[in-house]
């Protein structure tokens, strides 16, 4: 199998255990729709999962869009990034689990994410950055897999200055199921008195999930979020209803108070876990800008045009093609 994640590994049985699922714990939730991602290509030619294709955006908000982005094994001179593009009123969650992005921004900043480390950029009012593989990736090929998530902004943080949050791996959250069978990475938010290190301007929850064959995770999860299963890898099944899950595939739980999934007895199974408050507020977007409407779209795009959001630096990086 061309899978060569997870990145960040523990010994569960000796990790902190998030608590057994109550009793009281009073709605299950349901599994509202299980879909399929297509799949397509990014910036220069990258292969992704669009892992939200077909789903409403009333129901993902307060995030936006996600690519599952590989997992592919590059031969020389066929890896791909992103040339300088810009962004405006959203967040960016970039999350590595094999290979490596160099990335440089119009605010002087950028560095490297790889092998179990996210990038939370956060565009606020405008930014232009890159993210591209290094040169010694596109020379000598190898995995890449990682996933990209946007998060919609409050319409009063749209236009606020844009930063960087640099969570490499060995800061994520390492916990466990009651039974050890769980690996749970947990990037943002929180499950239980648990706390990621991501810090986040929309309330979210951000986890990474490897499921042991035959396991099962039954955990809480804050009724006022909305609850999605993307899976990165493997198969098993979502719910009570136990609806086969497979690679590829996004699960929308329905209202309730806790979720659950499970691996099949012949496979590990990787899951992203997403939820998030939802924002309730009007949502326009074209391209790399995010919004609350059309007319500020066509100021995000005069603003481009006209430098405003920023200029890449003299002897800023470039995608390297050999």
């Amino acid at each position: 199998m061309l899978y060569g994640m997870p990145a960040v590994t523990a010994d569960t049985l000796t990790l902190p255990k998030i608590p057994h699922l109550a009793a009281t714990v009073a709605r299950k939730r349901g599994v509202l729709s299980l879909t399929t991602a297509p799949s397509g290509h990014e910036g220069e030619g990258f292969p992704v999962r669009r892992a939200f294709a077909g789903i409403s955006r009333e129901i993902l908000d307060p995030f936006i869009h996600m690519d599952q982005m590989g997992a592919v094994n590059y031969a020389p001179f066929e890896a791909r990034g992103t040339d300088w593009h810009p962004h405006r009123g959203f967040e960016t969650v970039t999350y590595l689990m094999d290979g490596i992005f160099i990335h440089q921004d119009s605010h002087g900043g950028g560095g490297v994410i790889a092998d179990g480390a996210t990038q939370w950029m956060t565009a606020g009012g405008g930014i232009l950055h890159i993210e591209t593989p290094p040169e010694n990736l596109v020379v000598a090929g190898g995995l890449f897999h990682g996933v990209q998530l946007w998060v919609n902004l409050p319409s009063v943080k749209k236009m606020i200055a844009p930063a960087y949050q640099n969570i490499e791996a060995d800061l994520v959250k390492l916990l466990s199921s009651p039974d050890g069978g769980a690996l749970i990475r947990l990037i943002a938010g929180n499950l239980g008195d648990f706390q990621g290190p991501g810090s986040t301007h929309t309330p979210i929850i951000v986890c990474h999930v490897t499921l042991a064959p035959g396991a099962r995770l039954e955990m809480a999860w804050e009724p006022t979020f909305n609850a999605l299963a993307y899976a990165l890898a493997g198969s098993g099944s979502v719910g009570d209803e136990r609806r086969p899950f497979h690679t590829g595939q996004l699960t929308v739980y329905g209202d309730g108070d806790s979720i659950a999934l499970q691996a099949d007895d012949d496979s590990t199974l990787d899951v992203l876990l997403l939820g998030g408050q939802p924002l309730r507020e009007p949502v326009v977007s074209h391209g790399p800008f995010v919004m609350n409407s059309e007319a500020e779209i066509r100021q995000a795009f005069d603003d481009y045009q006209s430098g405003r959001l920023g200029t890449v630096p003299v002897g800023g990086i470039r995608p390297y093609r050999g």
